[in-house]
């Protein structure tokens, strides 16, 4: 083993260590838990080499180490795969999500269950309706000069309105109205759902034009109204229960939790799939003692939104990070009817 290889070793020891045990890891400790295969001397000396380079640091007048900032992220970047889940824990989330009866209890689930977990602060954002399609509409006549208008979109998430017409309306011709709005609609998010009303109109006849109108009218207006990016949190207590980890204070971290813009910012910005954000990586500064584990989840071929948890940088990264990925996974087949 060459000593960078070493060296990488002994930091990943020390991170396992520490988040296991809360306490600075010292080289002794370091030979007696871990097959190194070298003396507590070389350990010394690549520890010194690991805190000249910033990736473990000396807290104050303990003899021991705790990882940096840089240090988590070397080992998080170390990890080549994402450890699978056991099969309970599969078993679980899969049974939890799957029994959901809409949107809405799907993401509450799925934010409670990775709340659970991974004993940290969870976070669901709701697919964003600028990014989901429209499946289909539907109309019931409802009475002479009333139509229920129901929307429905890939996600799942259900919109009903009542619609005025002028005139009275048979069903059957608001069937017509219903297939051509689908025929044009269908499969499209929001931001291609501008102009349709004129190629639909072509499809009908004169009579129906102006009840088509309204109706692509609401259902514009009723996603337009509907794509503020939303999100969900749980687990805001287990929080509380690592304030000892951070080492100014955890009031900053729980007011940005509170400020939902905050977190939907540091979402956007992160990559599709994947992500974790260390300490200083964070750009909101309330956020610099903490790590955000994220990941896209999928609805159809588009990843719509993202799941992730926020906690201390002191985390069990590959446990959190495999928790995330496979709620975000099951979030994606869920919704995409998989």
């Amino acid at each position: 083993m060459g000593s960078q290889e070493r060296r990488s070793k002994v930091l990943e020891a020390i991170v396992r260590d520490y988040v296991s045990t809360r306490e600075p890891v010292g080289s002794k400790a370091l030979a007696e838990r871990h097959e190194l295969g070298v003396s507590p001397a070389t350990i010394r000396n690549d520890m010194a080499v690991l805190e000249e380079a910033g990736y473990i640091q000396q807290p104050h007048t303990s003899a021991g180490r705790i990882p940096t900032d840089s240090g988590y992220r070397s080992f998080v970047d170390s990890l080549h795969e994402i450890k699978p889940l056991s099969a309970p824990e599969r078993r679980a989330i899969e049974r939890l999500l799957s029994g959901a009866v809409d949107l809405d209890d799907v993401v509450q689930r799925a934010v409670r269950l990775l709340a659970s977990i991974t004993h940290q602060v969870a976070v669901v954002q709701y697919p964003s309706l600028q990014r989901v399609s429209l499946r289909h509409i539907e109309l019931i006549r409802a009475g002479d000069t009333h139509v229920l208008l129901v929307i429905i979109t890939e996600a799942g998430r259900v919109e009903q309105r009542m619609v005025t017409t002028s005139k009275a309306i048979d069903q059957d011709a608001l069937d017509g109205v219903a297939h051509a709005i689908n025929e044009e609609c269908a499969g499209k998010p929001l931001k291609d759902l501008t102009g349709v009303a004129v190629t639909i109109d072509e499809a009908l006849s004169p009579s129906l034009r102006a009840i088509a109108d309204r109706i692509v009218d609401e259902v514009l207006h009723v996603l337009q109204a509907d794509s503020e990016e939303r999100i969900v949190m749980a687990g805001t207590a287990n929080l509380s229960r690592h304030a000892v980890d951070f080492a100014r204070s955890i009031s900053p971290v729980l007011e940005a939790l509170e400020e939902q813009v905050i977190l939907l910012r540091l979402l956007a910005r992160t990559q599709e799939g994947l992500n974790v954000s260390i300490g200083q990586e964070n750009q909101h500064e309330s956020l610099q003692e903490a790590t955000v584990v994220s990941s896209t989840y999928d609805v159809g071929v588009r990843s719509v939104a993202r799941v992730g948890v926020v906690g201390p940088t002191r985390m069990d990264y590959p446990n959190t990070m495999a928790a995330v990925y496979a709620v975000a996974e099951y979030l994606s087949d869920i919704l995409t009817g998989r």
